[in-house]
């Protein structure tokens, strides 16, 4: 692959360091190169429109824009943007909201050398990256096991150990109503209990503590 056809990259990552460890890597294999860096997602927009890069590796937790956000903002001006989220966290919400939002693969940032690069070019030849031990799951997801908006507000006041009346006083609905969502969201995420509730959301990543 000659250097007019390398595969040109786009670093979005609001820690400096990690932007060059990446592009260190990057650069030392034949047929990549980075073209620009950025350290917002509205940085990282500008100068998508500049360049046009081949493959964005975007981190997904960034101050001002999220990654969500970012990819977002970016695939509703070009389609065909492919993006790949760089992530600290094996999380299955991230991940999922990340591919609704139109990435098109997920890596951990701890992954080997090896594996990176072998995504940069999976996700370049039109391919997705999903964690394996995930795709199962987010496949039933998307066949109908998705929490609807309503039942996400419900479950967040959950894990903040609220009761349903309290539920219901904090989102204009009445106690029966916050108990036929409690009951779905136990359904859908296959538990018993509240407490088995607030376990798998955390551990999915579906809601975080704050």
């Amino acid at each position: 692959m000659s250097k007019t056809e390398s595969i040109k990259i786009m670093i979005v990552d609001d820690h400096p360091v990690v932007r060059e460890g990446l592009s260190r890597i990057i650069v030392s294999e034949s047929g990549m190169e980075v073209i620009a860096e950025a350290g917002t997602g509205a940085e990282a927009l500008k100068q998508y429109r500049k360049l046009r890069p081949d493959i964005v590796l975007l981190d997904m937790r960034m101050p001002e824009m999220t990654g969500i956000q970012t990819i977002e903002a970016i695939r509703k001006e070009f389609s065909n943007a492919r993006i790949i989220v760089l992530s600290t966290y094996d999380l299955e919400e991230d991940i999922y909201q990340s591919l609704q939002a139109g990435a098109r693969g997920y890596i951990l940032k701890d992954s080997p050398r090896n594996e990176l690069l072998a995504s940069i070019r999976r996700v370049h030849a039109g391919e997705r990256v999903i964690p394996p031990n995930i795709a199962t799951r987010l496949a039933e997801r998307i066949g109908g096991n998705e929490l609807t908006a309503r039942e996400f507000e419900v479950l967040k006041l959950i894990v903040q150990g609220k009761s349903n009346k309290q539920i219901g006083d904090d989102l204009g609905i009445s106690e029966g109503t916050v108990k036929s969502h409690v009951n779905n969201i136990l359904d859908k995420l296959d538990v018993t209990d509240r407490t088995q509730a607030v376990s798998v959301a955390l551990k999915r990543g579906i809601v975080h503590l704050e």
